[in-house]
């Protein structure tokens, strides 16, 4: 019997008891993210302390070094230990509120999962489909997620291959070049460094884009608009698609896993009208409301025939659609998909609050 067929032998008692250690938990680490956020905020201030006691300090070295060698040497000394200490000071917070700030993306990045999983046993012991069809189902739905994760990491490998991977090893090649150039042509050093410096530059910029799409940092720690704002932009200059973002209604942060759920549908809409919809623009709104916010995604590309598509929504070749509609009902939101040949297509996604 396979982990799938004992679906059917699951006890509810069972499920009950799992169900209240993963709340439990869930509250633990809320209970833990409210206090690191707590203890970040202590060190922001103390940051801005710190950098103001340097800032002076800097200007009374400034002062002190334009009067040498006439200053006194025990001020002069004293002068630069202060100025020393506050650097010190000033490094150790700054260590100290990364530390924290990657202690709270991480502690949310498993809030979000466990929040998933309690929704999950929630649907579980709510189902009264029959044993045999909620087996089915859940093999249908086991086989759809891992295609979408393969197909996902074969996307990263591919990236890291043809992106990173083959820039460092491009520069292993100019630092050789260096090497040998060192006692040869000293002259042309300079050039080949310059060069050298830009290959890196590269390299980091195609790192942090991959490190984006993986998962946007700022998403956590600044919210899903400017999130957005970002993503769009680079959007545009990667693909030549000129995309826009249209804010309607009060900007505010979501609760629960809503802003990670939202960025993706929103990414997988415009990877999609990218790949396949030969658009010259795209627009992407997002409407805050009372008690809903609602994400759109409309393109002016070549449109398809949805039925046709839905039709085929267990093909490897429309993964891109079942990841969206998987993620939306993960999260009880409604996701719609308008399109006609021609015209255009246009994804909405609305999410209750």
């Amino acid at each position: 019997m396979t982990d799938l067929d004992t679906v059917r032998a699951l006890n509810p008692s069972a499920l009950a008891g799992v169900r209240f250690l993963v709340s439990k938990r869930i509250e633990e680490l809320e209970e833990a993210t409210a206090t690191t956020e707590d203890l970040f905020s202590v060190s922001v201030s103390s940051r801005d302390d710190i950098r103001q006691r340097m800032e002076r300090l800097e200007t009374q070295w400034q002062e002190i070094l334009s009067e040498l060698p006439h200053a006194d040497p025990e001020e002069v000394d004293t002068a630069f230990r202060e100025l020393a200490s506050a650097r010190a000071d000033f490094a150790a917070v700054e260590e100290r509120q990364t530390d924290l700030a990657r202690r709270i993306r991480s502690t949310r990045a498993d809030l979000e999962v466990l929040r998933s999983v309690y929704r999950s046993l929630d649907d579980l012991m709510a189902s009264t489909a029959s044993s045999n069809e909620s087996t089915s189902r859940l093999r249908n739905a086991s086989r759809q997620v891992f295609q979408i994760i393969e197909e996902e990491r074969m996307r990263i490998a591919r990236d890291m291959h043809d992106g990173p991977a083959q820039s460092m090893a491009n520069l292993v090649l100019q630092a050789e070049i260096l090497e040998r150039l060192i006692t040869r042509d000293p002259d042309l050093v300079a050039k080949e460094l310059d060069e050298l410096k830009n290959g890196v530059r590269h390299v980091l910029d195609e790192t942090r884009r991959l490190i984006f799409d993986l998962r946007p940092m700022t998403l956590d720690d600044l919210g899903l608009v400017p999130t957005l704002r970002k993503f769009v932009k680079e959007f545009g200059d990667r693909t030549g698609v000129p995309g826009h973002l249209r804010v309607v209604g009060a900007e505010t942060r979501l609760p629960g896993a809503l802003e990670p759920t939202l960025f993706r549908i929103i990414q997988e809409a415009l990877n999609n009208a990218g790949k396949h919809a030969r658009a010259s623009s795209v627009e992407v709104v997002i409407m805050f409301q009372a008690r809903a916010v609602t994400a759109l995604v409309r393109d002016d590309g070549i449109g398809m025939d949805v039925e046709a598509v839905e039709r085929r929504l267990d093909g490897s070749r429309t993964l891109g659609l079942i990841s969206m509609r998987e993620r939306a009902d993960l999260e009880k939101g409604r996701l719609e998909i308008r399109s006609q040949v021609g015209k255009g297509t246009e994804v909405r996604a609305t999410f209750d609050l």
